[in-house]
């Protein structure tokens, strides 16, 4: 169910062929798509072409008052994408649009025990309407890391690969947790694992009922 003003997530892959979703539309909504592995091409009527995202690209989509596109995830390919909700009063009616980001566009935070992209957050070139929003992904090596966080906001966490313990609860590929009410989260891995963090408001100022 929807939360603070996160509404959905999805993870996406192609083991074999690759697969088209097809011409649909979307309005008022965020919708943040990381590509994970491979590449994936991406249609809509506002560009009226095809373009390709390759590996660690990112494009936000902010749908408006309207846009229609299309997706193909490429032969054994893989993408995790978030919708988040804006303040709709004003998104629904402006203009759709949509930017693209390179892999090394964004920050990286690095030490021994893990590397940290920053997507959403200092430094980093991705505009988004939906309001305090942080998006990270950490490669975490053999070791611990802590993340400082505040009552009045809400982490949610996506494992994409590997295996972690949080707050001393074992999740693995493809589980998410959400915590909040914590001034301080540890997160454990004895491999390489992978990890999305998205941080959000509590109780976001607008109204985010849909």
């Amino acid at each position: 169910k929807p939360y603070s003003n996160l509404f959905y997530w999805a993870h996406a892959w192609t083991p074999g062929k690759s697969s088209k979703i097809g011409l649909h539309p979307h309005k008022g909504f965020e919708i943040c798509s990381f590509i994970l592995k491979g590449s994936i091409n991406h249609y809509d009527n506002k560009l009226n072409d095809w373009i390709t995202l390759d590996e660690g690209d990112v494009q936000i989509i902010r749908s408006g008052s309207g846009i229609s596109h299309a997706e193909e995830i490429d032969e054994n390919s893989e993408i995790f994408q978030i919708w988040f909700i804006p303040d709709l009063s004003i998104s629904l009616y402006e203009n759709a649009s949509y930017d693209d980001y390179k892999k090394n566009e964004f920050p990286v935070e690095s030490n021994k025990n893990f590397t940290k992209k920053i997507i959403k957050g200092n430094k980093s070139p991705l505009s988004m309407n939906s309001e305090k929003i942080e998006i990270n992904q950490y490669k975490i090596y053999d070791g611990k890391i802590e993340i400082n966080t505040s009552s009045s906001f809400v982490h949610s966490f996506f494992v994409i690969d590997g295996k972690i313990s949080l707050e001393n609860q074992k999740i693995k590929k493809s589980d998410f947790a959400i915590i909040n009410d914590s001034s301080k989260i540890t997160i454990k891995s004895n491999s390489d694992s992978s990890i999305f963090e998205i941080k959000s408001p509590l109780i976001p100022s607008y109204n985010v009922n849909i």
